[in-house]
């Protein structure tokens, strides 16, 4: 289930769900490294894999959104990564920028500092009525 929802993620064109599956998976993925470092004593412990399942339901489920709290409240103050939308950008602009991918975003971020906005919104226009004729 968890792989399905992720690759509906990966092709929906919003990033938010990206967000949420990737911040699951990492946490997952640290919850596994822990078992593992640490399964002679976890053995031991009889409600251990209660615990472990509660917390992969709060990660998961959309009433919680435990891992996009995550990713909110912890990861993202101490990270900063190149896809971020720096520059004089409109709040609607940053948030076009930030619904497409890396590899386009880069593209689209160039073209804007080389022709300007205007230009762009031109294109896009210039491409919607050349997809409504066919």
């Amino acid at each position: 289930m968890n792989r399905y929802a992720s690759l509906r993620a990966i092709e929906s064109p919003s990033t938010l769900d990206d967000q949420q599956w990737l911040t699951y998976w990492i946490i997952y993925s640290l919850i596994t490294l822990f078992e593992l470092s640490f399964w002679r004593i976890l053995v031991w412990l009889p409600f251990w894999p209660y615990i472990k399942l509660v917390f992969c339901m709060w990660l998961v489920l959309p009433i919680f959104n435990g891992a996009a709290y995550i990713y909110e409240n912890l990861v993202r103050k101490y990270i900063k990564i190149g896809g971020r939308v720096d520059g004089n950008y409109t709040e609607d602009q940053k948030k076009v920028l930030q619904m497409m991918s890396l590899d386009a975003r880069k593209s689209v971020v160039q073209y804007v500092e080389k022709y300007g906005w205007d230009a762009f919104e031109r294109a896009i226009k210039a491409a919607e009525k050349e997809a409504k004729r066919h």
